[in-house]
């Protein structure tokens, strides 16, 4: 291979500290195989200094060095000054995807790049031309990994904003739908943020643990961005307490009650269940003695994962089985769904992705958390 691309995964341990053994075990690998003038680009999102204080010196076991310079110059089109020396190249360029957006193609997103000096950066350059359209150049791998970070934690605490506004909302007899609506007619100024059960997919719920751990290491406190985790970690138990006191509200107890959960990955129409709420969701109901069942068209069978065990099969929706349920409970609003059907069959409908909003002929039947 003249490049090797490492896109594996980068998940919390279970001190939600970074766990960097899958990098550290692929990087060894590669170390024992690299050879002169190869390319090395890390894709996954990290902290500000993998690349360099991880990934490199592994690489450097071999026995071939890539040395660490500024490429300013360099990466802007000059000569390339740093040749000698540099046996291999190495550089960080995240992945910048959306599941499920149909707007964008992978090659119509711009590739950040950062290398560890300007060969590595221009050669990686070279390769990313070819299947992008666009590529953006930084001056080091610690600015690339950052600019990650700043898009998802951009994301992550505007997420968490309207998630507690949400909350108050709800507290004062105001439906935040309503209010993001007319916010976002403004034409300048605003971004539209949408609340929900809580967060999920690889990056977002995951990024600020790995910056907050690498800012301790500069004495610097990210309080802002540790309470936007903190906001969107606790939506799931916001959900179970809204779920009981709609029930309670029909003199129905949580405990024993049965629910059917729609929709189990983290974000409608795409089959990733990573870190997704739904799940977190479900484990807090049958801690609460509750009998869970789960309909989602992408995933057929839950069985063990990382950190739970459902052993369950999705159930189909016909009036039938949707009325023997004390109530169902939207977590992920899949487009697949009728949801008129599941409103009309249901005893309860609580909703958390304002699926059924336009649904008015049974306002009694549905609560919004």
């Amino acid at each position: 291979m003249d490049a090797v691309i490492i896109c594996v995964p980068t998940p919390l341990d279970d001190h939600r500290e970074p766990d960097l053994s899958f990098i550290r075990a692929t990087t060894e690998s590669i170390s024992r195989h690299l050879r002169r003038g190869q390319l090395v680009v890390l894709e996954n999102t990290t902290y500000p200094g993998t690349t360099e204080e991880v990934v490199l010196p592994i690489l450097e076991k071999s026995g071939l060095r890539c040395p660490v310079s500024d490429y300013s110059a360099e990466a802007n089109g000059q000569a390339n000054t740093d040749a000698a020396g540099t046996d291999f190249r190495l550089a960080f360029s995240p992945k910048r995807e959306d599941p499920g957006n149909k707007n964008f193609k992978t090659y119509q997103v711009p590739k950040v790049i950062g290398g560890v000096n300007a060969l590595s950066v221009l050669a990686t350059r070279a390769l990313y031309e070819t299947a992008f359209e666009h590529t953006v150049l930084v001056s080091s791998s610690r600015a690339a990994e950052m600019t990650k970070f700043l898009e998802n934690i951009y994301r992550s605490v505007n997420i968490a904003l309207v998630n507690e506004l949400k909350l108050l909302c709800l507290r004062m007899g105001l439906d935040i739908w309503e209010v993001i609506d007319a916010a976002k007619t403004k034409p300048f100024g605003f971004s539209a943020f949408y609340p929900g059960p809580g967060l999920g997919g690889h990056c977002i719920p995951i990024d600020p643990f790995y910056l907050t751990w690498k800012a301790r290491e500069y004495e610097f406190p990210t309080r802002f961005i540790e309470l936007a985790g903190e906001i969107n970690a606790s939506m799931p138990e916001h959900v179970v307490a809204a779920t009981g006191e709609a029930l309670n509200h029909r003199k129905q107890c949580l405990n024993n009650s049965r629910i059917l959960v729609l929709g189990v990955s983290y974000k409608k129409d795409v089959d990733d269940l990573r870190e997704s709420p739904s799940l977190a969701i479900m484990e807090l109901l049958q801690s609460r003695g509750v009998r869970v069942d789960y309909h989602d068209p992408y995933f057929p069978h839950l069985g063990r994962m990382r950190r739970y065990n459902f052993q369950l099969d999705s159930v189909d929706l016909n009036a039938e089985i949707l009325s023997q349920y004390n109530a169902v409970l939207i977590a992920t609003d899949h487009s697949s769904i009728d949801y008129e059907f599941v409103v009309r069959r249901s005893k309860l409908v609580v909703d958390t992705r304002n699926a059924t909003r336009d649904i008015t002929e049974y306002p009694g039947r549905m609560v919004y958390c």
